[in-house]
């Protein structure tokens, strides 16, 4: 994706990088599952990749190590999502335009239709971790074919 991305866009790329999950990053995976009903797709992810950061594909796509998600947590608690009656929804990452992705429970993933965490209005983006990692996936396949990033 870097190769030719200043001569087209005329200015260098950015981060763009999938980080693998060093020990810090598994430490803080086996602490946020203990700190919060976690889906277990998420802490597995957590073990293995510490943070993915895509800054040129659109506005940009984020997924949070382990360490920030926890950090997100302790800054705006757990996130409610639709009609539950108590929040279940985790930051684990953003967009690059302002709106964050968040997990339930269950391991679905929204995203903030704006960019506060107050009172979110939100839309369901994938019905798993692994739908949305794959959804990211051809985000990044269309925009190396076509310079468009895709819809998430």
């Amino acid at each position: 994706m870097t190769e030719d991305f200043e001569r087209t866009y005329g200015y260098p790329p950015g981060s763009n990088l999938v980080r693998s999950a060093d020990q810090d990053d598994r430490d803080a995976a086996r602490a946020l599952a203990h700190e919060v009903q976690a889906p277990d797709d998420l802490i597995t992810f957590y073990g293995n990749v510490g943070e993915v950061m895509w800054s040129d594909v659109g506005n940009g796509y984020f997924l949070h190590s382990a360490g920030d998600t926890r950090q997100m947590l302790a800054a705006y608690g757990v996130i409610p999502i639709g009609n539950s009656p108590e929040p279940c929804g985790l930051v684990i990452g953003a967009d690059g335009g302002g709106r964050s992705y968040i997990t339930d429970h269950q391991g679905a993933v929204w995203r903030t239709r704006t960019a506060t965490l107050d009172e979110p209005e939100l839309d369901q983006v994938a019905h798993d971790l692994q739908h949305f990692l794959e959804q990211l996936k051809e985000s990044l396949t269309r925009f190396i074919a076509t310079g468009e990033p895709g819809r998430l």
